[in-house]
């Protein structure tokens, strides 16, 4: 059974390290690949285009999703809301998203080595020449995207929202 048949909770690997051996074997299996990556911490409905729009790049999404210390690291002790594990739940139940791998480096770059996706994809907020791994993908001829930006969309936004409506 490939990656892609595989039920969503198989689909979810932790790190790296979980996936490697699988990924050696079934990378063929895969297609053209795509990937990205993000905290992703309240899912909305920016998320779920995105990602729509992500898939629509290739054949097979592969998520990188930071995990709880790495969030942290990037968006202040009191995130994430929501702890990897449902996060990673919510994001393979997609079916835009085929895999999730989580990392805890700061960027998804060693994952994006180990991966060697065709394509990155990033959200319309990043210039190509900025979004991480760029370097790795384009010298193995890949392809490097930055989706259209989804305004109004952002898990701040929400956060912001909730905290103004119901208090602290």
């Amino acid at each position: 059974m490939t990656l892609a048949e595989q039920p969503f909770q198989q689909r979810i690997f932790k790190n790296r390290d979980e996936i490697e051996s699988i990924w050696r074997k079934q990378r063929g299996e895969c297609g053209r690949i795509v990937f990205t990556n993000g905290c992703f911490d309240i899912l909305h409905g920016g998320h779920v285009m995105y990602l729509d729009e992500a898939k629509q790049c290739g054949d097979f999404l592969v998520l990188g999703l930071n995990d709880d210390e790495s969030v942290r690291r990037l968006k202040g002790e009191k995130r994430p809301i929501v702890p990897f594990a449902e996060r990673a739940m919510v994001l393979a139940g997609l079916r835009s998203v085929d895999v999730v791998v989580g990392f805890s480096e700061d960027t998804p770059y060693a994952l994006i080595k180990a991966i060697a996706p065709h394509v990155l994809v990033k959200g319309g907020d990043y210039q190509v020449s900025d979004i991480v791994g760029h370097d790795l993908v384009t010298a193995a001829g890949g392809e490097v995207r930055s989706l259209a930006f989804k305004p109004g969309s952002s898990t701040t936004s929400i956060v912001d929202t909730v905290v103004a409506r119901y208090g602290r």
